[in-house]
C-alpha cells in the first residue's frame, strides 16, 4: 500500500527545503522553473487536510445526487473519495456547471476536477492531468438478433439514430450509414429497440450504464472503436506535485482492486483500465 501523507510529512519536507536553502542550493524541491514559483499544491492540501474537488453533481452516473436530492454519489465521486483517503485527507466537493468548471479550477476554488474530463492535446496545453481512471470506446449497439453488423464498415447502407451535433454522428456518416437525427441516447436506443433503425453509435460507458439500470434486454454491442478515450483528474498548471500524488494513489487503488470494485458498482464492468 502507498504510504499516506501526514502533517508530519509536510513539516519534514519543509525542514529539508530549509536545509537545502542553507547549503546554498539554487533550486528548491517542486520548484516550477518555467513559472519561477514553488509548487505547493500537494503540501497545501496535506496541511489543510482537505482535497477540494470540482464536479457537476448532475452528471449521472459519474456525479449526481441519489434520488435527485440525496447524497452526492457517482463513479467519479467515489473514485475521488478513495483518492482523498489514500492521501490521508477529507474529500470536499464543490458543485458547479460544466461551462464554469475550468474557470473555477483556474481561480483556485478547488484543487482538482473529477467529472470525466477527457485528456486532449488542447487541454494538456492549459492543465496538468493525473493518470487516467476511466477508459472507454465508441460502440455500435444493435438488436441482439442482428447478425449483419459486426464492424463499422457494415454500417454502409444501414440506418443509425444519432444526435446530429455529436462526434458519433460524424463516425456513422463516415461509415456510410444513413443517419436519423435524435436528441440523445434515450431516443436513439428506443428506436433500436423498436426496430425502427438498425443501430446507434455511442460511448460504451453510456451503454454500460443503461445496461446496469435496465438490463438492456434484446440489445448487444456489435463492434467497438480501436481508439479509447481517457478521463483523469485535472489540475491547474502549478499543480504538478498534487497530480503526481493523485496518480500514485490511483495506482494503489488499481492494484488493490478498489477501482475495479467502484467500476462494477456503476457499470457492471471494469472501466478503469
Amino acid at each position: 500500500m502507498m504510504r499516506k501523507f501526514t502533517t508530519a510529512t509536510v513539516l519534514s519536507f519543509a525542514a529539508v527545503v530549509a536545509l537545502a536553502g542553507c547549503s546554498g542550493s539554487s533550486a528548491a524541491p517542486n520548484d516550477d522553473s518555467s513559472a519561477g514559483t514553488l509548487d505547493d499544491s500537494l503540501s497545501s492540501v496535506l496541511e489543510s487536510g482537505t482535497l477540494t474537488i470540482g464536479t457537476e453533481g448532475t452528471y449521472r452516473p459519474f456525479s449526481y445526487h441519489a434520488d435527485g436530492s440525496g447524497d452526492l454519489t457517482g463513479y467519479d465521486v467515489e473514485v475521488a473519495r478513495a483518492v482523498a483517503d489514500q492521501l490521508g485527507v477529507e474529500a470536499e466537493f464543490e458543485e458547479t456547471q460544466w461551462d464554469a468548471i475550468f474557470a473555477g479550477l483556474e481561480a483556485g476554488r478547488f484543487d482538482t476536477i473529477a467529472n470525466q474530463v477527457s485528456i486532449t492535446p488542447e487541454r494538456e496545453e492549459s492543465y496538468v492531468f493525473s493518470t487516467p481512471y476511466t477508459f472507454s470506446t465508441g460502440v455500435i449497439v444493435v438488436p441482439e438478433a442482428n447478425t449483419d453488423i459486426t464492424s463499422f464498415d457494415d454500417l454502409a447502407g444501414k440506418t443509425t439514430a444519432q444526435s446530429l451535433t455529436s462526434n458519433w454522428n460524424a463516425l456513422a456518416t463516415e461509415s456510410g450509414a444513413t443517419v436519423q437525427g435524435v436528441e440523445g441516447w434515450a431516443q436513439s436506443v428506443a428506436l433500436v429497440e423498436q426496430g425502427r433503425v438498425d443501430a446507434t453509435i455511442n460511448d460504451k460507458l453510456t451503454y454500460l450504464d443503461y445496461k446496469k439500470q435496465t438490463g438492456a434486454a434484446g440489445l448487444k454491442i456489435a463492434a467497438e472503436t480501436e481508439d479509447r478515450s481517457e478521463s483523469a483528474f485535472a489540475f491547474a498548471k502549478d499543480g504538478t506535485a498534487l497530480a503526481e500524488a493523485v496518480s500514485d494513489a490511483l495506482a494503489t487503488l488499481s492494484e488493490d482492486g478498489t477501482l475495479a470494485s467502484i467500476s462494477d458498482t456503476y457499470f457492471g464492468a471494469d472501466v478503469s483500465q
